[in-house]
């Protein structure tokens, strides 16, 4: 028996030494990820189009997604285009830009809430309110301009455009996410139609905003060859959906349904790509159209402890008012989505942040504390400044409507508007992402001793407190701030 557990202890210490080394060299190789000297503007390298709309991918292997492991796409999706049903390895957050539609999201052990002969609004207006019909299903969500819409890892989902206008939605993926065990790739399993269809047309020449290509896998121009990496393939467009593995005999029996049936699950001869068209109106059990009808709905679940996660939300609009956390009325505002105004975030370990400068209007120079900031700008453009830990400049550069910078943890970073103001969105890889100001009335550099001041900057004293003081603006600063001459500033909260 001695000789037993000694074996077992000498496997243990082998096993747990070898764990602590692959930990180590995992953390060795972020480091080295993150050891960034230029960070670029980046635009959709590539994209996929479908029958009805197109979805558009950033880089994965530019060094900065590399850094935060993070993935961004853009899908525009056509008036009565559905975006197939599928699922993803990591959690997601989406953001949609433009447009309105509804989205369904299936989540494994929750009941199907909408039954048949429930009196609901249908998405087909040809439909009469209050009909009842035979179906059950989980809940579906509108979408509308302002929303984040989060979706748990492996949950499975869709997107229908039921409006008149493109529906443009950008979905930002957390690979590194504790819930994706796979790799640091973020990978789409498709339930339905046939991705690998797109592949198969010739491909020709694309630019980001371009939508009038047939179906098929486009380039941007002048883009070289893509170097081997950890995507090597596109996640759309070299695989058929998850039906396909599987022998015909088996889908039969699952799903006690003829062979023809079975084959179409299968969907080897679907041309149509991932975005599909609706030919006569998606008939489902939906909420009511109005936002305030929508909320009452949604209201009073509690703190967010004792809620489940079939009866948390899974949407909230950012744009709504109530979310704004500082509003200068002469600099712009900042609206945060954290754990607390959105508990979801809490087990997806994600938030978000909306913001608005104002013409040549400036956001404080900052740092975030314990998290990686994606943004993405939705109108306008910014001057922004990145610097790393050595004190360089690794961005220097405009930033314009619908481009993408990250801005690595500890990184820090100003904005400025210009002369047409700017909005963006902004994705973090924490749910209670924290930043710290260095200028303006609560930040680092006025919570210093000011002899720690005079001393650090060789400044006298009275020049150390105009440092300090001299910026009575809390984080957006007006044009006019910068010449001393500022406005006085709403804030309700210090962690923008």
């Amino acid at each position: 028996m001695a000789i037993k557990a000694s074996f077992l202890l000498a496997f243990f210490l082998l096993f747990a030494g070898t764990l602590a080394r692959q930990q180590q060299h995992q953390q060795q190789q972020q480091l080295n990820q993150c050891q960034i000297n230029r960070i670029n503007a980046l635009e959709p390298y590539d994209s996929i189009q479908a029958e009805a709309g197109v979805t558009e991918f950033w880089e994965p292997d530019n060094q900065q997604f590399r850094c935060a492991g993070v993935e961004f796409i853009r899908h525009r999706i056509q008036p009565g285009g559905l975006l197939l049903p599928s699922y993803v390895n990591t959690p997601l957050m989406s953001f949609t830009e433009q447009g309105r539609g509804i989205q369904g999201v299936v989540l494994p052990g929750c009941p199907e809430t909408y039954e048949s002969g429930s009196e609901q609004q249908f998405s087909d207006p040809s439909k009469r309110r209050g009909q009842r019909v035979q179906d059950r299903h989980q809940k579906v969500q509108n979408l509308n301009q302002g929303d984040v819409a989060t979706i748990p890892a492996g949950a499975a989902h869709w997107i229908y455009n039921d409006g008149n206008t493109e529906l443009v939605v950008v979905v930002f993926f957390d690979a590194q996410n504790n819930a994706n065990q796979l790799d640091a790739n973020h990978r789409r399993f498709f339930l339905a139609g046939n991705p690998q269809a797109q592949s198969q047309q010739q491909q020709g020449q694309w630019q980001p905003g371009s939508h009038q290509e047939q179906p098929g896998r486009h380039q941007q121009p002048g883009r070289q060859q893509e170097q081997p990496g950890r995507h090597q393939e596109q996640p759309y467009g070299n695989a058929g959906n998850i039906f396909n593995g599987f022998d015909v005999e088996f889908l039969v029996e699952a799903f006690n349904v003829d062979k023809e049936t079975a084959e179409k699950l299968q969907g080897q001869r679907d041309q149509r790509g991932h975005i599909v068209k609706v030919q006569q109106g998606l008939q489902i059990i939906r909420p009511p159209q109005s936002r305030q009808e929508e909320e009452r709905e949604q209201r009073g679940h509690g703190n967010g402890f004792e809620e489940t996660i079939c009866s948390l939300k899974l949407k909230e609009n950012i744009d709504n008012p109530s979310h704004v956390d500082f509003v200068n009325p002469q600099a712009g505002r900042i609206s945060n989505l954290n754990n607390d105004k959105f508990p979801i975030l809490r087990r997806l370990q994600l938030s978000a942040a909306r913001g608005e400068l104002y013409p040549n209007a400036i956001q404080s120079p900052r740092w975030m504390l314990n998290a990686h900031n994606l943004l993405y700008v939705t109108h306008g453009s910014l001057r922004v400044q990145i610097v790393n830990n050595q004190g360089e400049s690794v961005f220097n550069d405009e930033l314009r409507k619908g481009q993408v910078v990250v801005i690595p943890q500890n990184f820090a970073s100003i904005k400025r508007a210009s002369q047409e103001g700017a909005k963006w969105i902004s994705f973090r890889t924490n749910d209670d992402a924290i930043t710290e100001n260095l200028a303006g009335r609560v930040s680092a550099i006025r919570s210093l001793p000011v002899d720690v001041v005079a001393n650090a900057y060789q400044v006298s004293r009275e020049d150390a407190q105009k440092l300090k003081y001299n910026q009575q603006q809390t984080a957006l600063f007006s044009p006019s701030s910068s010449r001393g001459k500022g406005w006085g500033v709403l804030g309700l909260n210090t962690l923008d």
